[in-house]
């Protein structure tokens, strides 16, 4: 653990592409479009630019197709400072994409996992030593479960700690909700958590984000919540991937887990005030001011 922690990400690269629309089409239908972008996206991937331009040294393990997308997002990724030695190139499947569709203050959205679906265990143990270095490692849910399961497993043998993002959420197998070091889900995913079978004794793993309610958690047996920040909103797309990132690397640094929860509070208040997911994701130096000036109002 240091100043600049090693953090390792294990999870997806997506290609989102998204267009904007006055009216949802119906099925059959078809409608005029306004505006169309692509932009770098997977949950994976937007913790792994959080959690680099919040200072930590991030190792990415995951997959994109041997195509433009794919080329596209590992230069991003490197010019974000994110090490892709981890990152194989999948000849057999195009990169992961997601098809957004904004109308109406809505979205419909359609994901394609792709060359992510290649993440698999053997993918894991070929970089066994990026984790063994790590100081924290983190997981989402678009990759398949059996490589999640595979890297609690390995980190845990190997004493590091894993964050898992229980994002899309789907039932948990018994082996995540043992080796997991914590757990950050929404309020909504929560609910979901509390009919697992293993629900009461993991209660003191779980970090959850609640929005523009806070985050509520456990620390030292006693729960805690830490209020949001009132900000100006312009887009929460990426605010929770944010927040992952900016705890990991808290946690990286062995920073007292209050202390972490504030700061990826703060980074996911800042988020929320820019439009795009990883666009819209702050500095470290921004979060630090964001934070000394809300102390002293």
């Amino acid at each position: 653990m240091g100043e600049k922690p090693a953090v390792c990400i294990v999870g997806s690269i997506n290609m989102d592409l998204t267009i904007t629309t006055n009216k949802m089409p119906m099925q059959g239908e078809t409608v005029l479009g306004n505006d169309f972008a692509t932009y770098p996206g997977g949950k994976g991937a937007n913790q792994a630019v959080a959690a680099a331009r919040l200072g930590a040294n991030v190792n990415m393990i995951g997959a994109v197709g041997n195509d433009s997308f794919g080329k596209t997002l590992l230069n991003h990724l490197g010019a974000e400072g994110v090490n892709v030695e981890g990152i194989i190139t999948n000849t057999d499947q195009p990169t992961g994409i997601a098809n957004i569709i904004l109308s109406e203050d809505d979205n419909r959205i359609i994901v394609a996992p792709g060359a992510n679906n290649g993440v698999v265990s053997a993918l894991i143990e070929k970089h066994r030593e990026l984790i063994k270095q790590s100081d924290v490692v983190l997981l989402q849910l678009e990759i398949p479960m059996e490589a999640v399961v595979h890297t609690l497993k390995l980190a845990n043998e190997l004493n590091v700690p894993v964050i898992v993002n229980p994002a899309p959420y789907q039932t948990l197998p018994d082996a995540l909700l043992t080796n997991a070091a914590f757990l950050t889900p929404n309020d909504i995913e929560v609910e979901s958590i509390k009919k697992e079978t293993l629900y009461d004794s993991i209660q003191e793993k779980l970090i959850v984000t609640q929005g523009d309610q806070g985050v509520q958690f456990f620390d030292n047996g006693k729960k805690q919540h830490v209020p949001s920040h009132q900000v100006v909103v312009k887009d929460t797309t990426g605010a929770g991937d944010t927040f992952n990132g900016a705890l990991a690397t808290q946690v990286g640094k062995g920073i007292p887990l209050k202390q972490a929860v504030e700061f990826a509070n703060a980074a996911a208040a800042l988020s929320i005030t820019k439009l795009g997911a990883q666009s819209g994701m702050p500095q470290k130096q921004a979060v630090e001011q964001f934070l000394l000036e809300r102390s002293d109002s």
